[in-house]
């Protein structure tokens, strides 16, 4: 930490001894720390109701999204996902482990691998899909139907933005 006029500086958040600062001033706010703050404790709300299921929410969003798009190259899922592919290939190993998904390589691409949704992936689907509901209802339950439909908004406005 450095002394800069009473302000410390650590990895560029600013903490004041005496001096009180707003912490919603622009110059203080991190967006990327908040969102990611945010989507750690909304995630631990979905990943306790949908635990019992044996998925993690990360699991379920990617079989919900094969229900869909069964067959998809593992790149394609990634960038529908924003994952990064490698990070994609690590969260399909568990899931291909438990039968929940099949790795074929593409017949049009043979350096390409194509996933595909099993009879037992949609059953574990299923079987969490409660669960699911159960963490949507609590998310909204604290925000309140207004801020949730914001929030909804707000998120697909700065997806569309920024990409």
């Amino acid at each position: 930490m450095q002394d800069r006029g009473g302000i410390y500086l650590h990895m560029q958040h600013y903490v004041a001894m005496s001096v009180r600062i707003d912490p919603a001033a622009e110059s203080f706010a991190c967006t990327c720390a908040r969102v990611r703050k945010a989507a750690r404790r909304i995630t631990q709300i979905y990943d306790r109701h949908i635990q019992p299921a044996g998925l993690t929410v990360t699991q379920f969003g990617i079989l919900a999204n094969l229900t869909r798009l069964d067959g998809i190259a593992i790149g394609a899922l990634a960038e529908r996902m924003i994952m990064d592919p490698t990070a994609l290939t690590r969260g399909l190993k568990p899931l291909e482990r438990q039968g929940f998904v099949r790795l074929e390589p593409d017949p049009n691409d043979r350096r390409a691998r194509r996933i595909l949704l099993t009879a037992a992936g949609r059953a574990a689907l299923s079987e969490a899909r409660p669960g699911w509901a159960r963490a949507q209802a609590e998310v909204r339950a604290a925000l309140g139907a207004d801020a949730t439909a914001a929030l909804h908004q707000s998120i697909d406005f700065t997806l569309e933005r920024l990409a």
